[in-house]
């Protein structure tokens, strides 16, 4: 079973670590648990001292030419919001980036050749593809009174980048190594991969040729996700679509009412990097026992969706590492076919027709069948999400439509 999930940040902890971000809604940055190494190791070089990284973005697209490929590097570095420039210096998030029309441009352009070539010096953050038009970062104050950066929202019609065909990547690049990741928790868009080359040469996120319309169609395929189908745009991930009034509040309460009913009468099992953990329902509290005492109240479908609210998962060690395979088993639908958790068989996962179809679709979309699908795919090493302790170059690579 993977540590990555019991790492001091999680997925959902590091919109602080993006985020100020959060600041500016509706754009909340979060990342993904690549970025539990210790992102301080840049306050102690200093960002400008640190070692680089060289890092290519190339186009291999076949719908959109380089002059309509648009990159952004932004994040987090010593502390601040800054953005990468394409001479591979770190610039802080000013509030005087932003143009007479509101917004800032912090788009690096790719060549003739169809690459951009980039030194990535330490930072935690974001690769953003925008495709066709320019992303509207707007630089914000934060109620700290600093300097922050708005982020796209595709999932939110309101925001001034719903229009934009974009998506992202996700990174924490210290002196610890490289941790990354392709990413469908908010929604998927542009297909993309990450190639990690230094101590072993590694690739996540391929998507499979035709994966991308076969994606959409799944998901189209099923009624109470086809409204999170955005024309040929993007696919919204379902706890935004609740949000967004397109995905029903109830959706996973069949389920879970069973599961609350099955583990009245027996015990259902979690191993954790901690240990054994075993849990039986007793007055509407999943109550474990074992190498901590932990409990859960019955979660919502929201709950469910994002694995947070009931399924919150604080980074302790114990009830953190319960509640993200509880998270995995409800968005898999495993928890009632196996009362031993995590299930580590992916043909197992899914199975049902009450299921998290969006994931399922993405899983079954990407080449080594990962995806960041939701929160806490990285249980039993599912997610799309590479590391290196000795990198020497990354490479994102926008495939095929």
């Amino acid at each position: 079973m993977t540590a990555r999930h019991q790492r001091p940040l999680g997925r959902r902890k590091l919109l602080v670590a993006l985020g100020g971000a959060a600041v500016a809604a509706p754009a909340i940055a979060a990342i993904a648990p690549h970025a539990l190494a210790d992102n301080g190791s840049a306050d102690r070089a200093g960002t400008e001292a640190a070692g680089t990284l060289p890092l290519t973005v190339v186009n291999e697209t076949g719908s959109f030419g380089n002059g309509d490929v648009h990159l952004y590097v932004v994040g987090n570095a010593d502390g601040k919001q800054v953005r990468l420039t394409p001479d591979g210096t770190l610039a802080p998030i000013a509030l005087s980036d932003n143009g007479a029309d509101g917004f800032t441009d912090y788009a690096i352009s790719l060549s003739g050749g169809g690459e951009a070539q980039l030194s990535l010096p330490y930072m935690s953050g974001r690769i953003y593809v925008a495709l066709g038009e320019k992303l509207k970062f707007k630089a914000v104050t934060d109620g700290a009174g600093n300097a922050a950066l708005q982020y796209p929202a595709g999932w939110v019609s309101s925001d001034p980048n719903y229009g934009v065909l974009h998506d992202c990547a996700e990174f924490t690049y210290n002196a610890s190594g490289m941790f990354c990741n392709t990413t469908m928790v908010d929604m998927f868009s542009v297909p993309m991969a990450i190639r990690l080359t230094g101590a072993k040469d590694q690739t996540t996120g391929t998507v499979k040729a035709g994966g991308r319309a076969a994606a959409f169609a799944a998901v189209r395929q099923v009624e109470e996700f086809a409204p999170l189908v955005i024309d040929d745009t993007r696919i919204i991930a379902p706890g935004h679509g609740l949000d967004a009034g397109l995905f029903a509040k109830d959706y996973f309460a069949p389920y879970i009412d069973e599961v609350w009913s099955t583990y009245t009468g027996k015990d259902l099992t979690v191993t954790t990097n901690a240990g054994t953990f075993t849990g039986r329902v007793r007055g509407e509290q999943f109550t474990f026992s074992g190498p901590a005492s932990v409990s859960f109240a019955k979660p919502s479908t929201r709950d469910v969706l994002f694995c947070d609210g009931a399924l919150a998962a604080p980074n302790d060690g114990t009830t953190g590492p319960v509640a993200a395979v509880l998270g995995a088993g409800f968005n898999r639908s495993t928890l009632l076919s196996s009362p031993a958790q995590p299930t580590t068989d992916p043909a197992a996962f899914y199975g049902t027709a009450l299921t998290n179809h969006y994931a399922k679709a993405m899983h079954a979309a990407t080449e080594d069948g990962k995806a960041y699908g939701f929160a806490f795919d990285d249980v039993a090493d599912f997610a799309s999400y590479i590391q290196d302790t000795a990198p020497t170059g990354i490479r994102l690579t926008l495939t095929a439509f």
